[in-house]
């Protein structure tokens, strides 16, 4: 198959040109670079099956030959990303994705859309289930992200009704591995930064809140296996094993050796109490979990953020 990633530059995107040109897939990367680098593909680039083209999807999208897939990756994904980005956020999940299903729909490629967790907002339920229209407050801070990410569901359903448009939804939870960037914002690349640099681990609220970590290669296995299935509704792709922040902090002072201490700092406004997936359906209809075990998947972060480090 040819198929393009947008966003392919960027953490998860570049996992995914990597997984889609190992198994034998053409991969065009497309990525205006706002938050993804050229470093993260560096290393494919010599492959003849791939190209990469710089373009900002909320611009009309063109592309010459034949087209099978289209997996829409492109969008500030972390806090300090969307929060520093809210417009382009909004039109990366609303110009953007229109853009990307009138490509899929010209050239007949089945469709994945990158939709994440944070569709469900604070939730009022644990864990979360595809079928849970969650607790999202739309003019929050956080707001940007999670209806852009809703309104992209809409328009991908849209799509599949209206125009007949082969369809899949992912809805993905926190993910951590190499190439995550060290400055996002995110707990696990935070805590690793401020573990090797012997600075206190930041921690917001008491720490209570709960989180499902899932390591990368983990969750690229399961999204090609959507991508390859039949289903058209939304799937939850994440690790249900659920800890509290203060533990995986606690975790990786361990790991890095750190004499780090943990301190607190005020919860930021409609941060989430719980994220857990219920992956009932990526179980039975995917025939999908994840195996990495999460002191498995932090050693080799670990490993990938000493490394930047030289």
């Amino acid at each position: 198959m040819r198929i393009l990633v947008t966003g392919g530059a960027g953490f998860l995107g570049s996992h995914l040109c990597e997984a889609l040109l190992s198994r034998g897939d053409d991969v065009v990367c497309m990525d205006n670079l706002l938050t993804g680098s050229e470093k993260n593909i560096q290393h494919l680039r010599a492959n003849s099956r791939f190209m990469f083209l710089r373009h900002d999807v909320t611009h009309h999208i063109s592309l010459d030959g034949p087209l099978q897939g289209i997996l829409h990756f492109a969008s500030p994904a972390s806090p300090v990303d969307y929060l520093e980005h809210p417009i382009h956020t909004l039109k990366v999940g609303s110009l953007g994705t229109h853009n990307a299903l009138g490509l899929a729909k010209d050239k007949k490629a089945r469709f994945l859309i990158a939709s994440t967790s944070e569709i469900y907002g604070d939730p009022l339920v644990s864990p979360q289930k595809e079928s849970y229209w969650g607790n999202v407050n739309p003019i929050g801070p956080r707001g940007v992200y999670d209806e852009a990410k809703r309104f992209a569901e809409a328009m991908t359903m849209a799509y599949r009704r209206a125009h007949g448009v082969d369809t899949r939804i992912v809805r993905i939870f926190n993910t951590y591995g190499p190439r995550m960037r060290p400055n996002d914002g995110r707990a696990v690349c935070t805590f690793i930064t401020q573990a090797l640099d012997g600075q206190d681990l930041t921690l917001f609220g008491d720490g209570s809140q709960t989180r499902s970590f899932c390591f990368v290669t983990d969750l690229i296995d399961g999204i090609l296996k959507l991508f390859d299935s039949g289903e058209g509704d939304p799937v939850n792709i994440g690790n249900p094993d659920e800890i509290p922040i203060r533990r995986l902090a606690e975790e990786v002072i361990q790991l890095t050796g750190s004499a780090s201490r943990i301190v607190l700092r005020p919860l930021p406004q409609d941060d989430p109490k719980q994220r857990r997936p219920d992956i009932t359906r990526a179980r039975t209809l995917l025939a999908w979990e994840p195996v990495v075990p999460r002191r498995q998947g932090l050693e080799k972060t670990v490993g990938y953020f000493r490394s930047l480090r030289g």
